[in-house]
């Protein structure tokens, strides 16, 4: 079992493919990995052993009767609870949804079943993907594969854990404001938010409509590509997907180099705030960068300082918007339904018990926003925010071909540290926010551990929109290095378990 959980995600899929595993073999290790370590480390909501096992056999059948099969069919996955999935619970984190089975499948898990991928289960999150460190799940925390004292990043903590802990291989995440690269950064695996629109937003639960993003999660880099390629690609079901090709993603991981391109590094992100050690292992992996032949220049973007102030104006304010929609009438929790109170008696009583503290913040500070009088005040202004980090961006591509800077500004601080502090939470995605803001893509990779705690770092690459091959051209490139250099800290066990 240890030597088919340490595989990676194409070399298990080579394996299934040439016979030398079976899928039924792969999917029973990860459930026997599961059974071994989740309890400690709670990164599933649900454990969907008979559907796995079921699509398991079914590659199995597939490849006896010499039918072709995909670049990762067999291949385990654990799927972030904001994914509907038919015939599974799909709860967001929220008592509010607790027990809800959808009748239908989102696009992004309709292909991953297409292309014959082992959907686990469902993995923990932030309620309604509102948070940095997954302690706002409405059942409680998933603890940090490092340390199970450390959060595992937010909202995506459950599928990046269990990226770390090797009850996966693969994952999908969501990324709001940085909750796949956040994740991947605390962790030592990696994340990857494409490009607003590359990945189709159909059946994935709205926070914010205008920031949301499903991506892959991995603990190499061409691993997530070749995710990313399964799950990308024009939906006619989801008016924001973009209709154009998937960019090469998986021919740019198999060749990353980064030798003639230009590299910025972003002059707002650093300074107060950022741990030594994360400072110490980005300014490594600039100069590495430089060794490989890459011409690395200081870029300076002013509008990002604003960047965390406008989000929290935007995604709330379309939160509001999007979870009116749980009034308690149409599905998931129903509380006050007894004959003796009105409609709006029910709803008000149904949110009051089945949203969370982070999610009743949020609602009110968009209800605020968006009230008359105050509209134009604050999420006007803030639309305007938004528009001059986006033309920041495309002044800083006019001199180089992507952008660079740590992912975190610290690495996984302990579990109800920040809990009674939303602003102290929230500066967690402070380096993450303008990508989402201005609808570029974006990766986190490992870039070592902090002398101080011995824990992962993350290196942020953000790209272009619509030019996602260049975060895993540089990020390969990175990787390999890092390899022949230190080795991968993710080789090993994970220090907790």
């Amino acid at each position: 079992m240890t030597d088919i959980i340490k595989l990676t995600a194409a070399e298990t899929a080579a394996k299934i493919a040439s016979g030398e595993l079976t899928a039924v073999e792969v999917t029973e290790a990860h459930l026997a990995r599961i059974d071994a370590v989740d309890e400690k480390v709670h990164a599933f909501l649900h454990v969907d052993r008979e559907g796995a096992l079921a699509q398991a056999r079914r590659v199995d059948e597939k490849r006896a009767n010499g039918e072709k099969l995909g670049p990762l069919a067999g291949v385990p996955l654990a799927l972030k609870d904001i994914f509907t999935t038919e015939g599974v619970p799909t709860t967001v984190g929220s008592k509010i949804l607790e027990g809800w089975i959808p009748p239908y499948d989102a696009t992004v898990t309709k292909r991953l079943k297409d292309a014959d991928v082992v959907i686990l289960g469902k993995t923990n999150m932030d309620e309604f993907a509102m948070g940095s460190s997954t302690e706002n799940s409405a059942y409680g925390p998933t603890g940090n594969p490092w340390d199970l004292t450390r959060i595992p990043g937010g909202s995506g903590g459950g599928s990046s854990a269990s990226l770390a802990s090797y009850m996966a291989p693969l994952a999908i995440g969501t990324d709001t404001g940085g909750s796949i690269r956040q994740p991947a950064a605390v962790t030592g695996t990696v994340g990857v938010k494409p490009t607003y629109g590359g990945v189709s937003r159909y059946g994935m639960v709205a926070f914010s409509s205008s920031l949301d993003q499903g991506g892959p999660c991995a603990r190499t880099v061409l691993d997530a590509a070749l995710l990313h390629e399964v799950m990308a690609g024009h939906d006619p079901l989801d008016s924001t997907s973009i209709d154009a090709p998937v960019p090469p993603v998986v021919e740019a991981a198999k060749n990353g180099s980064v030798a003639g391109m230009r590299i910025g590094v972003v002059k707002e992100f650093r300074g107060e705030g950022y741990q030594a050690g994360v400072m110490q292992r980005f300014d490594e992996a600039v100069e590495l960068l430089r060794e490989l032949g890459a011409e690395v220049v200081e870029v300076s973007c002013p509008s990002f300082t604003k960047a965390l102030a406008a989000y929290y104006l935007i995604a709330p304010s379309e939160c509001s918007s999007n979870l009116a929609r749980f009034d308690g009438l149409r599905y998931g929790m129903r509380k006050g339904d007894d004959g003796e109170h009105s409609a709006e008696e029910v709803t008000s009583l149904t949110r009051e018990a089945g949203f969370g503290d982070e999610v009743k913040r949020r609602i009110m500070l968009g209800t605020y926003a968006l009230s008359s009088g105050y509209y134009d005040a604050y999420y006007g202004s803030a639309q305007k925010v938004r528009t001059l980090i986006t033309r920041d961006f495309e002044k800083a591509y006019e001199q180089v071909d992507v952008l660079i800077s740590p992912t975190t500004p610290t690495t996984a601080f302990p579990i109800g540290e920040r809990a009674d502090d939303p602003m102290a939470m929230y500066l967690a995605d402070l380096c993450t926010i303008p990508a989402n803001l201005a609808g570029n893509a974006a990766m986190s990779l490992p870039c070592g551990l902090a002398p101080e705690d011995g824990l992962p770092v993350g290196l942020q690459i953000i790209a272009p929109a619509m030019k996602d091959d260049r975060l895993y051209k540089v990020g390969a490139a990175v990787e390999a290095a890092y390899l022949a250099k230190w080795g991968h800290p993710l080789l090993e066990e994970a220090p907790a378990l």
